[in-house]
């Protein structure tokens, strides 16, 4: 397993219609094959600034979801909402306590 961080800045006038298209596809996103979990976050210092955390078994699985006709679309109607380029990691947990 391995975790998917996209951090994403968004127009202020944008922010609510990006959380209304969020809570529109979260379910659906939830339901890819692979994926474990997904958490949406807001920065505590600038409310513009949202990430997703999502948790997915296999990185072909990330893969196959980020070539669908689904992220397609969900990424071209977020692409609308964005103030600057969106930057994301995927990264491996080390230790949890």
């Amino acid at each position: 397993m391995f975790t998917r961080i996209v951090k994403m800045h968004f127009k202020s006038r944008k922010i609510n219609d990006f959380i209304q298209h969020f809570d529109s596809i979260k379910e659906k996103i939830r339901n890819q094959p692979g994926c474990r979990s997904v958490i949406l976050l807001q920065d505590k210092s600038n409310p513009n600034i949202f990430f997703t955390y999502s948790i997915w078994e296999k990185e072909s699985d990330l893969e196959t979801y980020r070539k669908s006709e689904f992220f397609r679309e969900v990424w071209q109607e977020a692409k609308q909402l964005f103030d600057e380029k969106p930057e994301a990691w995927s990264v491996n947990e080390l230790v949890r306590l």
